[in-house]
């Protein structure tokens, strides 16, 4: 009897902290839309002046490979764009447009030489000839920074490219700038004491996402026709969610890792973290994932023609009821049902729906599986590896103006210390139920089925907004620990104009099968919404 009644009592307690946590929720909300109005009306990205910024990378390297426009006119409308957007959204903390104007004149000036390639050729080998492309700034760039949004790494310059950028590269695709992310990549939206906050593009009161929002913000307002990102509990799909863009998180192990920073202390957490395309058009997603996947790109059968018809699908429209994290909006509700009927209607695929309960333990499982042992957690990363910050100090510092970190690195560092510790009874149980999870997974999804489920559980809310919503980015972060492939699809704006949409999962290595489904959605609900264009 004690023990049932000390079951009834957890649950009591869990259903108060519920309801405390969302009036607070609508507390803050309110309090963060009168300072708004007080500060007056928001901004939203300036029009498209320049036609050429509405081509996919694709076009654009078909273009310029048979003599229809040339690489520097292209980089050059792209480096306009950003200086256009830049003070704005604040999307870019480095640029190289000297060295990628150069670098596209030396692709212009093959194309004229005796000994051009063939268009042939650059579509196989090179078929981002003379595109340019951005990265956010933890994936290193040859002779660029890589500070992860960390005052210590200020002056850090690197002398290689990550491997992502070495593909890119070789695939004829020129670099273009550096965008900015959260500190040390480690929180949802992009704002950092190096660099400041992003905004967003549909809304400046709002947030872009993390820890890839300035690349998910570049994107959404055509400052870039493609970008790389990288995503350890969702940040490369929570950026493309609230941007309305295309994000893919590739099935785990697919990409290499090489040259990100942080770079990953454990198996468990290397396992968690993928880099992966960003792209305004989801057939860019495929055709990038194709060169990062290099070598294992066969493993991911990118060339087979799919059958949408003969697709699986199953979804959910909420985590199930997870503590502490904000009911799933109802416009995006009204979404997946518009999509599941869409489906339905097109290609008679009737969708099932399916309840896991793992799910509603999405973020005890992800930090379990980020737990490091000895001692390397994320009071030690804000040193840049160099020791352990003093967290009671550095809040002191920070209440004085006088710390180099952000409010929600500090409590992110003290979080850590009061959680779970590596090995422990609860650490083991946790990873045991991670096992279990990928393997129902395995078995509900096989070769041939899709999970419909939201990216995050409402649009991008207001700068700051996050720190009384913290776990909310769990939708994302139990895909990671699954490993599986992940597209975050946009389907349009909701009524206060921002964006909004779903991603789809798909079994290990049958990215295939998620690319197509947003390629089809693409076609069924226009994808990217673009600024107003002005002729």
């Amino acid at each position: 009897m004690s023990t049932k009644k000390e079951t009834q009592n957890k649950m009591q307690t869990k259903q108060i902290l519920s309801v405390f946590h969302r009036v607070i929720e609508l507390i803050a909300r309110g309090i963060f839309l009168f300072v708004a109005y007080v500060k007056g009306p928001a901004k939203i990205q300036p029009p498209i002046k320049d036609l050429t910024l509405l081509h996919s990378a694709s076009a654009l390297a078909l273009k310029i490979r048979s003599k229809q426009l040339t690489s520097e006119d292209v980089v050059f409308s792209y480096i306009e764009r950003i200086k256009e957007i830049q003070p704005m959204l604040n999307c870019v903390v480095k640029d190289r447009f000297e060295e990628a104007l150069k670098d596209a004149r030396k692709c212009d000036e093959l194309l004229k030489s005796q000994d051009a390639p063939s268009a042939e050729f650059l579509e196989r080998e090179k078929p981002l000839f003379g595109v340019p492309f951005t990265t956010k700034d933890c994936i290193a760039v040859a002779n660029m920074c890589q500070t992860a949004g960390l005052v210590a790494r200020k002056n850090i310059t690197v002398d290689r490219d990550a491997k992502a950028i070495e593909l890119m590269r070789s695939a004829g695709a020129i670099p273009l700038a550096l965008t900015n992310v959260s500190e040390l990549a480690m929180w949802w939206e992009s704002s950092n004491c190096l660099f400041g906050t992003t905004k967003n593009p549909y809304n400046t009161r709002c947030i872009v996402g993390g820890s890839s929002g300035g690349e998910g913000c570049i994107q959404a307002a055509a400052g870039s026709p493609l970008g790389i990102g990288s995503d350890i509990g969702g940040s490369i799909r929570m950026p493309a969610f609230f941007n309305g863009i295309f994000g893919h998180k590739p099935s785990k192990g697919v990409v290499s890792n090489d040259g990100q920073y942080p770079s990953a202390h454990s198996d468990d957490q290397d396992q968690l973290l993928a880099i992966g395309p960003m792209c305004r058009y989801a057939h860019d997603v495929t055709l990038t994932l194709k060169i990062l996947a290099d070598k294992k790109a066969d493993l991911l059968k990118l060339d087979e023609k799919v059958d949408i018809s003969r697709i699986k699908i199953y979804y959910m429209e909420d985590d199930g009821g997870q503590r502490l994290i904000s009911p799933v909006d109802p416009e995006i509700k009204a979404t997946m049902k518009k999509v599941l009927n869409y489906f339905e209607k097109a290609h008679n695929i009737k969708a099932t729906k399916i309840n896991v309960k793992k799910l509603r333990k999405g973020l005890a499982l992800w930090l379990a599986n980020m737990t490091c042992k000895d001692d390397k957690d994320f009071s030690y990363e804000l040193t840049n590896r160099q020791g352990h910050i003093n967290i009671g100090l550095e809040f002191i510092k920070w209440v004085l103006f006088m710390s180099n970190h952000t409010l929600v690195a500090l409590f992110t560092a003290m979080f850590e210390k009061c959680g779970m510790k590596y090995g422990s009874e609860e650490h083991v149980k946790l990873m045991q139920e991670s096992k279990d999870l990928s393997q129902e997974f395995k078995d509900i999804l096989g070769e041939d089925g899709v999970f419909l489920y939201p990216t995050h559980p409402t649009a991008a809310p207001m700068h700051h907004e996050p720190l009384v919503k913290p776990f909310n980015f769990s939708y994302t972060a139990i895909i990671n620990v699954l490993g599986l492939p992940a597209t975050a699809c946009p389907l349009g704006l909701n009524k206060q104009g921002l964006p909004i949409g779903i991603q789809v999962v798909g079994g290990l290595y049958q990215d295939h099968l998620t690319l197509a489904i947003a390629e089809e959605l693409e076609r069924g609900f226009g994808g990217w919404v673009p600024p107003a264009i002005v002729a």
